[in-house]
């Protein structure tokens, strides 16, 4: 079995995190987390299944420009660098994931509370984002800078 390829949608409060199958086709929402509990679902992930990647999430404007939180990602792809040494992690453009997220949530109905609704959006997000990752392996290059 292959190692797995993990998406990850950094937010100031939490951090969506999605899964690829092992044959690297599907995407899937694995759940929210702090940053602290994503680095340790990561590396219980490595540990278990093995890692080989983790696609993160990079806050780009539109215009293309780098977000206000890019030193935040920054921090934090520092910290998944000394937390899984080994583990390439990819930075990939996440415009509009969450925009996706939101429709495809309100569009399958159900109600819950808004921080729920949150939580549900940024694991989507992360999906979409490991998805879009996914759907391009021969295809877009990766962002410089990796």
């Amino acid at each position: 079995m292959l190692p797995r390829v993990i998406g990850i949608d950094f937010g100031l409060v939490r951090v969506g995190v999605a899964v690829a199958d092992p044959l690297r086709i599907f995407a899937t929402p694995l759940g929210t987390f702090s940053r602290k509990e994503t680095l340790a679902k990561l590396i219980e992930i490595r540990d278990s299944d093995g890692l080989e990647k983790v696609v993160l999430g990079w806050p780009l404007q539109l215009d293309g420009a780098e977000g206000e939180t890019v030193a935040l990602v920054r921090k934090f792809e520092r910290q998944l660098e000394g937390a899984l040494p080994g583990v390439k992690i990819v930075r990939w453009d996440e415009r509009y994931t969450s925009v996706m997220a939101q429709r495809a949530i309100r569009e399958s109905g159900g109600t819950r509370t808004a921080r729920a609704r949150k939580g549900r959006i940024d694991a989507a997000a992360a999906a979409i984002l490991l998805q879009s990752y996914l759907d391009s392996l021969d295809g877009r290059p990766e962002m410089a800078g990796n």
